[in-house]
């Protein structure tokens, strides 16, 4: 167990909120679009969609074609009482580079420094990978803890948590929201879920609600990488937001 107190200190959990770079397929360049009718054709459908209505359901979860909004963070401590506790705050914003420039300076700011873990769900095939190609996108240099090229697979310090509940089989796709309610862990899917943050961003101009809904995802991961270690649930008094 001291193990994992020492594991838990040092690592951020963190989720991502993703929309399309632009907010209809048409306001993109002649260039761009082109690529994206090349790039949408090669998706199945038993529908006679468009290129323009493929945009708006798939483009956010292209980092050539989407831009990260909101970036959710939470990380545990003890308080005074020796019990175990959870803070979570998130960042937003219109402008992506801000925003990023923000996030990378608290991982390197992080207390943890070199010993610090970031973990997602679904990151190594998601959340890391898009932050690390939106941040070289908008002229930002990668953060020693996303500099993974060349590094031995036990050198990064990335823990995904559908990678640990797939146990080794790389054909298992498992979504948070799945594995949460396996494990009896409250849903964070209350007034939005992820199909609906481009409709949210772009049209309701909420981005206070994909906030919350992306702070809530992070309790969720934190709470799920508690019981894939054996570890039962922090009671909700001792989470708190700032």
């Amino acid at each position: 167990m001291q193990n994992l107190n020492q594991q838990l200190k040092n690592t951020l959990f963190i989720d991502i909120e993703t929309v399309s770079s632009h907010a209809s397929f048409t306001e993109m360049d002649d260039r761009k679009q082109k690529l994206w009718e090349k790039k949408s054709s090669t998706f199945k459908s038993d529908t006679d969609k468009t290129p323009q209505d493929f945009f708006q359901e798939k483009a956010a979860i292209f980092a050539e074609f989407g831009k990260v909004i909101c970036i959710g963070m939470g990380a545990f401590y003890e308080n005074k009482e020796g019990e175990l506790c959870f803070k979570v705050k998130s960042l937003g914003g219109d402008d992506e580079k801000a925003l990023l420039i923000d996030f990378k300076n608290i991982i390197e700011d992080h207390k943890s420094k070199k010993d610090l873990i970031l973990c997602a769900h679904n990151g190594k095939e998601f959340d890391f990978p898009y932050l690390c190609r939106r941040m070289l996108v908008n002229g930002i240099t990668l953060p020693h803890i996303l500099k993974i090229s060349g590094k031995k697979p036990w050198e990064i310090n990335h823990v995904d948590t559908m990678e640990l509940w797939k146990f080794g089989d790389y054909k298992h796709f498992t979504s948070l929201d799945l594995l949460s309610a396996i494990f009896d862990i409250p849903s964070s899917k209350s007034e939005i879920d992820g199909s609906d943050v481009n409709r949210v961003y772009y049209e309701e101009k909420d981005l206070e609600k994909i906030q919350k809904y992306c702070r809530a995802d992070v309790v969720v991961l934190a709470q799920l990488f508690l019981k894939l270690n054996g570890e039962g649930l922090i009671p909700e008094e001792r989470i708190f937001q700032s």
